[in-house]
């Protein structure tokens, strides 16, 4: 017996892998990982095994820019909080990596 699984992202996703920041303030520390996809509403990421996070926590995220793109608008980041809606421990096992789901605030 297979699971259905039901979509419910509203705004379409772009394949993009970049390198982020995840603020956690929780551990009081970031953690380094990269974007998969994104979209309007939010984005998958990867970060290692050993974040510890959960679904309902309140992240920062960093979007560092090249020094071109940070010349044309003004900062060398772009930063997004979201809220972590779903970790998949068990999809990255063999990278020591988690998924992260977020949508952003």
């Amino acid at each position: 017996m297979e699971a259905t699984v039901i979509e419910q992202r509203k705004d379409t996703r772009s394949q993009l892998a970049w390198p982020i920041s995840v603020w956690l303030p929780e551990a009081s520390r970031f953690f380094n990982g990269s974007s998969i996809n994104i979209s309007k509403g939010g984005a998958y990421l990867e970060v290692p095994m050993t974040t510890p996070v959960r679904p309902g926590h309140e992240i920062e995220l960093n979007f560092p820019r090249t020094a071109a793109l940070a010349k044309q608008k003004g900062s060398y980041a772009r930063i997004k909080t979201g809220k972590v809606v779903r970790v998949d421990r068990e999809k990255m096992l063999e990278e020591a990596r988690i998924g992260l789901a977020v949508q952003f605030l």
